[in-house]
């Protein structure tokens, strides 16, 4: 008898014990992310072992008709229910005939960088990233060092729902042994620096307590651990470092003890937030800008991607313009952008979330917060005789937001995007005074980037892996210029009443 696929399953009774729940909206556009519940919460759940099971049967199904063969990494973040879910996963894939290789507890980039070490083409990389507890997802690759994008999802999706299964059995598992230090070995071999600098290490008790410390302290510098005990209740705040409350705590750290930077890591240490040395939270776009900065003076004429969300500055910045570089702006998320770097031989690609790609001479590709850390460092020591807080002065000045996600239901957050990017195209073919000015540009390669006159400019675009949208501001000319433009972008959001409370503002 075929596996039962459901898309609603009430815990506590024999449906949910005996059919895979698994609901279609967490196969997002480059991975999948549902909520799966914890002991004391009311909000039904999306997805049950049952449904993991199913998900890596399909998984196993589809690496095989990509042509990618049936050799598989895995690994897991720390949450209470990773475990379970990772072993579920497995016994799917094993069913399809994949051969497993386990790495165990695991950053994202650990697994992605398995692929290259173990010589596995494919990964699943069981973690929620900085989703709160209760969240669950798996992040999939079959082409080192890209993951999947929105036609490998699709067709994972179509499988799955359909339980149009090639179980061929066959399968194997195979647990590797001290990865964290193969991983930790290669990641700081041949990076020590020489400047004597003290970092203070956030990790919001999430995975990266395990990995970022000794990889920080390896490479020369004095830690100075904050939150690194790990913990899956997540007892001070989400491990997430475009959250205000985690750069808060950094900040304060900072402060407190005199170091010369603070870096956050997310849940699964694949991006990184930074706070300067005077205490300044610094978006991730500016530290793009400030890493691109230094490696256009090591690589001159070098190519860099940045999502829509990011700074202008990339594009209009003199010491970027003096030293040859060239922006290419695209799609929001960590797969179009790892893409977009590999198609373009870019040597680096920056998004505002703090993903940040790396191509040689400094890392494979794929996004690693350490890799980040380790060339935020070095970028210090290349610069003795100036602070992080002197670099980020030495950046022409503008005035932005944080990310600010209004929830949105995924079912509905697409159709909000569409109608906000058809009310901007008829205001700009109208001539219409938008927040003070006309409309300049519109970037419609991913939801909206609405461009004035003066070059303040406004994003909203579909979250690609919450129920929600996202919307950030910025302008090279007044906080009132921001103020102005957030305001007007707020009032045609507010046309669609499905749109929610911000998660923050400014």
């Amino acid at each position: 008898m075929p596996l039962k696929i459901v898309s609603e399953a009430r815990p506590n009774t024999f449906e949910f014990e005996t059919s895979a729940l698994i609901k279609a909206s967490g196969f997002r556009e480059y991975d999948a992310r549902w909520w799966f519940g914890h002991p004391g919460s009311a909000e039904p759940p999306e997805l049950n072992l049952i449904g993991v099971q199913a998900l890596g049967m399909g998984l196993g199904t589809l690496i095989r008709r990509l042509g990618a063969g049936p050799d598989i990494v895995t690994g897991h973040d720390f949450r209470s229910y990773s475990l379970a879910i990772k072993l579920a996963l497995v016994s799917g894939l094993m069913a399809a005939g994949a051969r497993v290789k386990d790495i165990g507890l695991a950053l994202s980039p650990m697994a992605y960088f398995a692929q290259f070490a173990l010589d596995t083409p494919s990964v699943a990389m069981i973690t929620a990233s900085h989703n709160e507890n209760g969240w669950s997802g798996v992040k999939m690759g079959a082409a080192r060092p890209l993951t999947f994008g929105p036609e490998e999802m699709s067709a994972l999706k179509t499988i799955v729902l359909a339980g149009d299964f090639d179980l061929v059995g066959g399968g194997c598992y195979d647990f590797v042994a001290d990865f964290r230090k193969t991983y930790l070995d290669d990641l700081t071999r041949d990076k020590r620096i020489a400047r004597k600098l003290k970092v203070v290490a956030a990790c919001g008790n999430g995975t990266a307590g395990a990995f970022a410390p000794e990889a920080l302290e390896r490479i020369g510098c004095e830690v100075i651990p904050l939150d690194i005990e790990l913990d899956h209740t997540f007892p001070n705040y989400n491990p997430n470092p475009e959250d205000m409350k985690m750069l808060h705590a950094i900040r304060d750290k900072v402060l407190e003890t005199g170091a010369d930077v603070g870096l956050g890591f997310d849940g699964d240490g694949d991006r990184c937030g930074v706070v300067d040395n005077e205490g300044n939270e610094i978006f991730a776009d500016k530290v793009g800008v400030m890493l691109a900065r230094d490696i256009a003076r090591l690589h001159p004429g070098s190519t860099f991607v940045v999502d829509v969300k990011s700074t202008g500055l990339f594009n209009t910045d003199a010491a970027l313009r003096a030293d040859g570089a060239v922006t290419d702006y695209w799609k929001t998320g960590h797969s179009y952008i790892k893409r977009r770097v590999a198609e373009l031989g870019a040597i680096a690609g920056f998004e505002k979330s703090g993903h940040f790609f790396f191509n040689p001479p400094i890392g494979r590709g794929y996004d690693d917060g350490l890799i980040t850390a380790i060339a935020i460092c070095q970028m210090l020591d290349r610069s003795p005789t100036s602070s992080m807080a002197d670099l980020y002065r030495a950046l022409p000045l503008t005035f932005g937001t944080p990310t600010m996600s209004p929830h949105c239901a995924d079912e509905l957050k697409y159709g909000v995007v569409e109608r906000v990017v058809s009310d901007f195209q008829a205001m700009k073919q109208d001539g219409t005074v938008f927040a003070g000015q006309k409309i300049a540009d519109l970037i419609t390669v991913n939801g909206v980037r609405v461009v004035a006159e003066d070059g303040t400019w406004g994003l909203v675009r579909a979250s690609s892996n919450k129920p929600e949208l996202v919307v950030v501001v910025e302008s090279p000319v007044s906080s009132e210029r921001r103020r102005q433009m957030f305001e007007g972008v707020d009032a045609v959001l507010r046309r669609s009443p499905e749109v929610g409370a911000y998660n923050q503002t400014f």
